[in-house]
């Protein structure tokens, strides 16, 4: 048996489809993910937390549920969209089809909806409050839920949802170098990549302290991607602040940032958000364009830089800050994903290029 399934849109537009069998309603922001594949990592993706994520790709599910591809122990995203949901996959690694793990991981999915007019009206409109609502129940209450939630919608608490994934100060390999890497909600690749550079890294809370950080003794600290607004963690910005010169420092997303503002720049909310595997990045310094993976609705005004910094790396799209580095400390950072999962893989050398500075 099958529920039925709404999701409503924060101006009034409604689709109609099928839900699984988690019911009741999720609320988040309603954002549009094209890859053809990276399903499991995009739904484990921390950075998707408070989001409704809807699926470009018209068919979801064909290839099953690994486990070793997911980013975080658990699902992040608040919802899921799918035009085509694959119930039989094929795949030598399936472990369990996606319909059941969406199930047991509680999360609120609605099926069979015309992705593709719900991807074009994201896009003319941006980034929208929505409502998912399975169940009948949960049908009748979600005009009233979602108008209470547009009033009090915040992204307060988003990090906390997502980050301690890892124990604080768990230790991964065994390497020459020792990272300490600030789990804003920190994705597997990212320790995965790190270590297979002869590093150790040892993750601590994003509420770590100055202290908290140099009693580890680091060679260097990365801080992680992660949901939200940066301006909401204000307590790790000042940390940061107090960091540099002390450490080199390599800020992922929202710790690009979070590494920005304790530098002294401003960040903004876009109005359409960069998601997916297919964003145009030029390097500025090395004059190259590279193709990245990216799902954040925030950015770094590169006009605030102040004069210690200076820019890296430009989105060809809209012309807005991808990376900064220190003219002459060992800091810098990226708005995209070196480590993807899924996307490409043009920026893969990017770590390993400021260790290769870390002294």
């Amino acid at each position: 048996m099958t529920n039925r399934a709404t999701l409503l849109l924060a101006d009034g537009t409604r689709y109609d489809g099928e839900g699984l069998n988690a019911t009741g309603i999720a609320l988040g922001e309603a954002v549009f993910y094209t890859g053809m594949t990276g399903y499991e990592e995009a739904l484990t993706d921390p950075s998707y937390a408070g989001q409704i994520l809807a699926f470009t790709y018209p068919l979801i599910g064909n290839y099953g549920v690994s486990g070793t591809a997911a980013q975080h122990p658990h699902a992040c995203a608040a919802g899921a969209v799918i035009k085509h949901l694959a119930r039989h996959p094929s795949h030598y690694a399936s472990k369990q089809d996606l319909d059941s793990w969406l199930d047991a991981q509680g999360v609120r999915t609605i099926v069979g909806i015309d992705t593709r007019a719900l991807t074009i009206a994201l896009r003319e409109h941006g980034t929208i409050a929505a409502a998912l609502a399975v169940g009948d129940e949960a049908i009748a209450a979600v005009e009233e839920t979602l108008r209470r939630y547009v009033l009090d919608a915040t992204t307060k608490g988003l990090v906390a949802s997502v980050a301690g994934a890892y124990q604080p100060r768990e230790t991964v390999g065994t390497g020459r170098k020792h990272v300490v890497l600030l789990d804003c909600g920190v994705k597997r690749n990212i320790i995965r990549d790190l270590t297979a550079l002869d590093t150790r890294v040892t993750v601590l809370p994003y509420g770590a302290s100055r202290e908290d950080i140099l009693a580890e003794n680091p060679d260097a600290v990365v801080i992680s991607p992660g949901p939200g607004d940066p301006r909401d963690l204000g307590d790790t910005v000042e940390t940061l602040r107090g960091l540099i010169g002390e450490k080199p420092l390599f800020g992922v997303c929202l710790g690009h940032q979070l590494l920005a503002l304790a530098c002294g720049a401003q960040t903004y909310k876009l109005k359409y958000g960069h998601r997916g595997g297919n964003q145009p990045v030029k390097d500025v310094v090395h004059d190259e364009v590279i193709v990245t993976a990216h799902n954040h609705g925030y950015a770094v005004d590169g006009a605030t830089l102040p004069a210690t910094l200076e820019a890296t790396m430009v989105n060809l799209n809209d012309g807005t800050n991808e990376g900064f580095r220190h003219r002459t400390l060992t800091v810098e950072a990226v708005q995209f994903h070196p480590e993807a999962s899924p996307g490409p893989f043009d920026a893969r050398n990017l770590f390993a290029r400021w260790l290769d500075r870390v002294e």
